[in-house]
This record gives structure tokens, C-alpha cells and sequence, in this order.
């Protein structure tokens, strides 16, 4: 191998090793847009101003940590409590993918 096509090909790795260390996880940008920013925030614990003042669980509440993923689903699609829900305005994947991105906040 030259020396050109040996540096062009440790370049074309790297790059790829970046997309692939910022790629997001599914469900992550929807989360941020519908979720995180007045309720359940960016780490999912619930510490906005409105999620304090309406008493919403951290997803690390053992009580959520407990909920299965259909549960997830279905306050998030059918709403619960104060949280209107979001059928109709997002598709069930779209739902399915917040919830495995829930998911990953928990860990």
C-alpha cells in the first residue's frame, strides 16, 4: 500500500468512527423536541420548572424504572395525569422509538 492510500484509508476510517460515535439513537430528537424542554428535561429527571411544579417522576423513579414498555406507550400516546397525549401527533414508531429512548436515560 502507498503511502497516499494508507493515510486517504486511516482518514475514511476515522470519519467513520465519528458519525458513528455522534449518531443519535433513535427517538432521541424527538424526545428533545417534545419531551425534554418543558417537562421531563434533557436527562429525563424532571427538574424543569414545570416538570418540579407538576410533580412528574424522574424516569429513574423505581416506579418507572418498573413500568414496561407498553405502559411507556401507551401514557405517552393516550396521555396520563396532566400529559396530554401525543397519538395523532406522533406516529407509533415515533412513540415506540421515545420509549427506547427513555430507556437508555435510565441506565
Amino acid at each position: 500500500m502507498t503511502h497516499g492510500i494508507r493515510a486517504a484509508t486511516v482518514i475514511l476510517l476515522a470519519a467513520f468512527i465519528a458519525v458513528l460515535a455522534f449518531a443519535q439513537a433513535p427517538g432521541e430528537d424527538t424526545y428533545k423536541a417534545k419531551c425534554a424542554m418543558w417537562c421531563h428535561g434533557a436527562d429525563g429527571l424532571a427538574a424543569t420548572p414545570m416538570g418540579k411544579s407538576m410533580k412528574i417522576l424522574s424516569f429513574k423513579d423505581p416506579k418507572l424504572l418498573k413500568a414496561s414498555d407498553a405502559q411507556l406507550f401507551a401514557s405517552t400516546k393516550n396521555g396520563k395525569d396532566a400529559m396530554k397525549g401525543y397519538g395523532g401527533k406522533l406516529t407509533d414508531q415515533q412513540i415506540k422509538d421515545v420509549v427506547a429512548y427513555i430507556r437508555t436515560l435510565q441506565k
